[in-house]
């Protein structure tokens, strides 16, 4: 793998901590940060020579030297105190702030019998059986770097455990909250959720920072749903204007399971989104979908992979993007479809509407099969909005500005419709119009 030819400090960090990271002493825990250390510095920082990156400059966030993020004692500033008050009371809520778990904001006395929302640090103090089993078991050490710099650095986290049979009505809301500091820091959280045979959640993740400084939220989150199991997965990235969000998803998927994931991303002075998804038994369904809404000089990256690796399975995926001033977008989707997985059903596209020349989009849709009984499609289209359109708006009496609204909200909200909880995609279509009102101009 090619890298940057930038040293980075994130080795001596690990080395300087690494006897007071949670799970210190603990021999398989100390052996998986080790491993990813070693992958993560071997590997370095990748450069846009390697294919996977050719569409994101890291060059930027490689010379900033990160510290540690501190911990939040003192009480949160208005704008994240509001997104804690914003979440309704029916909802279990775990709320981490600078990524460190904070009981005191969280709401998790409810949840149904057996089911456990817990913070990874206090899970790895305890060596908690669940992540002596589960935890590096769907996202091992391989080669994706920072993936590899989270094993060596993860601190704390939420894991979710769905015993067999568990229904969760009510949605599991997380809330990340950054308060940024005077200088950049870094946080590497690691999620784990487990559903087990039959289980069903709903699970939202919402990650918000402050405007400070730049800092850098390196996560990744390890999914096992287990056979018929059924796990409702959203996100809304709405970091700092200054941050960079690099968030990796390894999912596992068993016979019949299905998952149903929409990410909201708005946020971010670079953002990356990495989905790898294993179909590994016969009659899943995987749903990857979301919407990326960029201005300014924002960077937004959408990177998939769906391994169809057994028969009779079902992947669908629905991305669009909305980029204005000179935003740039990234879609990488890929469907593998492995020679024994007869009777696939795979399906993927990606739309996005630039509002002004000099926003950019990449996009890389990508089928390989070694099958011969399937059914794959994928597609990809650009462009601006339609002024016939716009002109049967305008004939209407309705003004420019109002008119072309109308027609991104629309041009959006067809996406939303892949989100299959009404709660959450009301909640999503609301904060897309939020975005929409903050636009200067959409000629």
């Amino acid at each position: 793998m090619a890298a940057l030819d930038i040293q980075t400090p994130f080795g001596d960090r690990f080395r300087d901590r690494r006897g007071t990271l949670p799970g210190a002493g603990l021999a398989w825990v100390d052996a998986l940060r080790d491993e990813g250390i070693a992958a993560f510095e071997a590997a370095g920082f990748p450069d846009r020579k390697v294919e996977a990156w050719k569409y994101t400059d890291l060059r930027k966030l490689a010379k900033l030297d990160f510290a540690p993020a501190p911990l939040v004692v003192d009480g949160l500033s208005a704008r994240l105190s509001r997104e804690v008050e914003a979440v309704g009371g029916d909802a279990h809520l775990a709320v981490f702030v600078n990524g460190r778990f904070r009981a005191d904001l969280s709401r998790l006395d409810r949840l149904p019998q057996g089911v456990r929302v817990a913070s990874l640090a206090e899970l790895l103090r305890a060596d908690d059986p669940l992540l002596a089993d589960r935890l590096g078991r769907v996202a091992p050490v391989e080669k994706r770097p920072f993936l590899d710099l989270n094993a060596a650095l993860m601190e704390d986290g939420f894991v979710i455990h769905l015993p067999k049979g568990a229904e969760v009505e009510a949605p599991i809301r997380v809330l990340f909250l950054t308060e940024g500091q005077s200088e950049p820091m870094a946080l590497h959280p690691r999620n784990v959720i487990v559903a087990e045979e039959g289980a069903r959640a709903t699970v939202v993740e919402v990650h918000v920072g402050t405007d400070d400084a730049p800092y850098f939220s390196n996560g990744a989150s390890e999914i096992d749903v287990a056979a018929t199991a059924v796990l409702h997965h959203y996100k809304l990235q709405r970091e700092g204007a200054s941050a960079f969000h690099l968030a990796n998803i390894q999912l596992r998927l068993d016979r019949d399971a299905t998952y149903d994931s929409f990410i909201l991303s708005t946020g971010a002075e670079l953002a990356r989104n990495e989905i790898y998804a294993k179909l590994a038994g016969s009659g899943t369904e995987c749903r990857l979908s979301g919407a990326y809404l960029g201005r300014g000089s924002q960077h937004l990256d959408t990177t998939t992979l769906i391994d169809h690796a057994v028969p009779d399975c079902t992947s669908r995926e629905v991305y669009k993007g909305v980029l204005d001033d000179a935003a740039h977008g990234v879609f990488q989707g890929k469907i593998i479809v492995r020679p024994d997985a007869q009777r696939t059903d795979g399906y993927q596209l990606n739309r996005a509407l630039l509002l002004s020349r000099k926003a950019e989009i990449n996009s890389k849709p990508e089928l390989e099969i070694y099958a011969d009984d399937v059914k794959c499609s994928h597609g990809a289209t650009v462009g601006e909005i339609d002024k016939e359109a716009l002109f049967y708006l305008r004939s209407r009496g309705i003004p420019e500005r109002e008119a072309r609204t109308l027609l991104v909200e629309a041009f959006v909200q067809d996406a939303l419709e892949e989100i299959r909880v009404d709660e959450v995609r009301e909640e999503f279509s609301g904060l897309i119009r939020d975005w929409m009102a903050g636009v200067e101009d959409l000629g």
